[in-house]
């Protein structure tokens, strides 16, 4: 593999204070800029002997796009990196050259580029970025597959003031509410959004709050974005989509991750109901439904191993 890239310092640079001041001050700063101007940030020559290109494109309140696409035809464009307005240039390098390290292995891609990436912010915590002006309750209530509506409620406890946490119906109509954790509610819909968004802007809101208590959904945030364990839905319709097609059996997939059992005359298959239970198709021992967890670690096992591709392309 031929790789070219421009010079990397060693480590990422924070956006200087300075910046940051006139970010708050309304005069928002575009270091980045510069990177748009560049034909390219890198090439490199695939497994399958095809030119491709590392190019920076324009994305939502100043950020930048670090996109790998074909260098011929210019399609098939993959996001490496979303970067913030404020971030230095050289932090593109960085990532540029981490990611050529294993460029010519087809597993490390990324997912490939959307047009909401465009229209995206990173970050979307940061108040700047508009957060803080958005409404804490969304006229559009998450539904999940039973019918139950979620939304953020201020919730009369033991503490002195109210604390703002995720509730659901116990069924659709009913008028009592039940308090849920985010993680409860992110499996019931088996899905991150809206309930991430929703809760990092009205973490935003209530910030300064002396009349909210918002130190459990604070906690319940950071739990859910450090936790290796993370949904398993998009790696569940990979596995079953492969199976219909007739490319792979149950049991060939769990014999490439290394999962074999023996019969009485030795005859090794693979182990399907290991399978089943991480994709969630089949319950644990001692629960009566399927889980939507799955530890991050098992995930890149049975999408590298099992499926041949990367684990990035069945990771909500």
């Amino acid at each position: 593999m031929t790789q070219t890239l421009s010079q990397s310092p060693a480590a990422p640079r924070r956006a200087s204070t300075r910046r940051t001041k006139a970010r708050r001050r309304g005069r928002v700063a575009r270091p980045l800029a510069a990177l748009l101007e560049r034909p390219a940030l890198g090439r490199y020559t695939d497994h399958r002997g095809q030119t491709r290109e590392l190019v920076a494109q324009a994305g939502a309140c100043g950020s930048v796009l670090v996109v790998d696409r074909d260098g011929a035809t210019l399609d098939d464009s993959r996001l490496i990196a979303h970067l913030g307005a404020d971030e230095p240039p050289e932090n593109a390098t960085i990532v540029c050259t981490e990611y050529l390290r294993s460029a010519d292995s087809d597993s490390c891609r990324c997912r490939a580029l959307t047009t909401e990436d465009a229209c995206t912010a990173p970050f979307v915590e940061d108040p700047e970025t508009g957060a803080a002006d958005a409404p804490v309750a969304s006229e559009t209530q998450p539904v999940d597959k039973r019918g139950r509506r979620y939304s953020l409620e201020l919730v009369h406890a033991e503490m002195s003031i109210p604390s703002l946490r995720w509730c659901t119906t116990p069924e659709a109509g009913a008028a009592r509410r039940e308090q849920v954790s985010l993680r409860d509610a992110i499996a019931a819909l088996e899905s991150y959004e809206p309930l991430l968004t929703i809760t990092i802007r009205a973490l935003s809101v209530h910030a300064e709050s002396t009349q909210a208590s918002t130190t459990i959904l604070r906690a319940e945030l950071v739990r859910v974005r450090e936790s290796p364990i993370v949904l398993n839905r998009l790696l569940r319709e990979a596995v079953l989509h492969r199976v219909a097609r007739g490319e792979l059996s149950m049991s060939e997939i769990a014999v490439r991750c290394g999962r074999v059992k023996r019969d009485r005359k030795g005859n090794e298959s693979g182990e399907t109901s290991w399978l089943a239970r991480r994709i969630g198709v089949l319950a644990e021992g001692g629960h009566s439904a399927p889980t939507p967890w799955i530890h991050s670690d098992v995930l890149a096992l049975i999408a590298r191993s099992g499926l041949g591709i990367g684990p990035r392309e069945v990771e909500l």
